[in-house]
């Protein structure tokens, strides 16, 4: 495709992965006789469960989530983590020796940066001989060496297995105003994740934060990508060079790959993985943002980071990102690559659930490890039903929610409810979701009314600007809802704006509020996510007996974001 923006050139629309996915990590599987080349590529869940997102592609531009690598409480256990901590980054490898699948992750369970008080995982790593069924992962196999963002690499010049992580220098001066985060590097028994050397600081960055490391050869030379200064306004992305191995010495360029600045279009990048695509030609991945400006400033990117890509070009055995340029929207690529967006016969509905299966399908999240299934398919044909628990929103633990990404800035997420809340307290309904300490949400509950009788009213609580801080009203200030079957609520995403609605009969309940008072920086953790929709149900310390039945549930796009 062409565009006058960049005539005579092939280009493609970045983020190639919409919505809340950072880290991203890639490996290729080589074509075959029969197959083409193959891409896989990992993101980032911090928080949510299941872990570590798996996509599929076979030209670069079009991905499909097939699957997760944690999904079990054995891989993953993230009970009542903070927002910003959980699963981070990981390394996605491939060893055709095997025929093998490696990914390496860590997970956090304190991460605390505004009181710098932190818990470094011992990292670990899964494998699978089958990456398209997601419960072949294995269980973890644990690392000695400490830290996060993992990262495995095989020498095959010596059969030795290298573990670089990103921990805190042992040596800081006390008094240092740095975090002193450093890349450290162990030889280490695969096997047994047993480290066989003494980590050896391979990288401190003059910004006090080298992360997300990545080790690669190429011809005579090892490479090494690194994220340096943090993963906000500052992230920038490093490269150096090794002719003796992964131990080094490290030669660099005294200068980042690139910077994408606090005032540009996209924003926030690093954290990339650079690759051969199968026929000769070299690419990275990395994460970015793009905020919305507003009255003169940037917004908070409640779409997360994102996934993007660029073409990698080798000049004297260093590489060249986006042919040296800061990256944009619109990106030269190399050859033309349509974008394939889902058909449906209303071309405005961009997903609609599949209620009439087993299971739910790929792309529903919870909220830290589930101590127990809350949700059925099965229970009531053709409907998502969700027990409600003795959780709420607000509460550390897993609440009864299944969440989704929002993944463009102009979206309507959609779902009709069924439930009839025999008991006061008892609750259900439809939320956007940033933390435990920021969302919104609109639902159904119950009060005690008159001679004992139970009645349904909504209720519905509005974020402020104040990470804890929302409003809240029900019975007090809505109307009481008619004994209808069900409501139809939707939450309405604009660039700026959310609105969330329930209908009921002829009348509609709303909320209206402004992206800067949900995307707020929780007391405790760090806002490293995006925004997410979702459905609930809840009770007032007890369980909820009377079941909470969604229909109809899908997202609708207004245009192209």
């Amino acid at each position: 495709m062409t565009d006058s923006k960049l005539p005579g050139l092939l280009v493609f629309e970045n983020p190639i992965i919409r919505g809340f996915n950072p880290d991203p990590t890639i490996c290729v599987l080589p074509s075959t006789a029969t197959t083409p080349t193959q891409y896989f590529l990992s993101t980032s869940t911090f928080e949510y469960f299941p872990g570590c997102a798996i996509y599929f592609s076979e030209d670069l531009i079009n991905w499909k989530l097939i699957g997760h690598a944690l999904t079990r409480r054995s891989q993953i256990e993230l009970r009542t983590v903070e927002p910003g901590a959980g699963s981070w980054a990981s390394t996605l490898r491939y060893r055709p020796q095997e025929k093998r699948w490696y990914l390496t992750n860590g997970l956090f369970q304190r991460y605390r940066l505004t009181a710098d008080e932190r818990i470094f995982p011992r990292g670990f790593y899964v494998w699978t001989d089958d990456i398209f069924e997601e419960t072949t992962w294995s269980d973890p196999v644990y690392f000695d060496n400490p830290g996060f963002d993992q990262d495995l690499f095989w020498d095959d010049t010596n059969g030795k297995v290298y573990l670089s992580t990103t921990v805190r220098i042992s040596k800081r001066e006390l008094d240092s105003k740095l975090k002193d985060f450093a890349i450290h590097i162990s030889e280490i028994e695969i096997e047994s994740g047993r480290t066989l050397t003494p980590p050896v600081v391979i990288r401190e960055s003059p910004h006090g934060i080298a992360e997300g490391s990545h080790i690669m050869r190429r011809g005579k030379y090892y490479y090494m990508f690194v994220a340096e200064g943090g993963t906000e306004a500052g992230h920038q992305e490093w490269v150096f060079r090794s002719i003796d191995g992964p131990l080094g010495p490290w030669e660099g360029q005294g200068k980042a790959l690139w910077y994408n600045g606090p005032d540009e279009e996209v924003q926030r990048t690093g954290h990339a993985d650079v690759f051969e695509d199968g026929k000769g030609k070299w690419w990275a991945v990395f994460l970015g943002v793009r905020p919305i400006k507003k009255d003169g400033k940037f917004l908070e990117p409640q779409l997360g980071r994102e996934t993007y890509l660029v073409k990698v070009k080798w000049v004297d055995d260093w590489p060249i990102f986006n042919a040296g340029k800061n990256i944009t929207f619109l990106t030269e690529g190399r050859e033309h690559v349509q974008r394939i967006e889902p058909t449906t016969s209303d071309p405005t509905i961009q997903w609609s659930a599949r209620l009439d299966q087993p299971e739910l399908e790929l792309g529903w999240y919870q909220k830290n490890t589930p101590l127990k299934k809350c949700y059925s398919l099965t229970e009531r044909p053709n409907a998502l039903r969700i027990h409600g628990s003795c959780y709420d929103l607000s509460s550390p633990e897993a609440p009864s929610m299944l969440l989704r990404k929002q993944e463009s800035f102009n979206e309507t997420f959609n779902a009709t409810l069924y439930f009839k809340p025999s008991k006061s307290g008892y609750e259900a309904g439809l939320t956007i979701w940033w933390s435990m300490y920021s969302y919104a949400s609109i639902g159904i509950t119950a009060i005690d009314g008159e001679n004992g009788k139970t009645l349904r009213t909504v209720v519905k609580r509005k974020p402020l600007g104040q990470a804890g801080n929302l409003e809240v009203c029900s019975h007090l200030l809505s109307k009481l809802i008619a004994q209808v079957d069900s409501v139809a609520l939707s939450a309405e995403a604009t660039p700026t704006t959310y609105v969330l609605s329930l209908k009921h009969g002829s009348e509609t309940e709303r909320i209206t509020f402004d992206v800067e008072d949900l995307c707020v920086t929780p007391p405790v953790g760090g806002a490293f996510t995006g925004v997410m929709f979702g459905l609930y149900a809840l009770g007032k310390w007890e369980p909820v007996l009377d079941p909470a039945d969604f229909t109809d549930i899908h997202v609708r796009t207004m245009r192209a974001s």
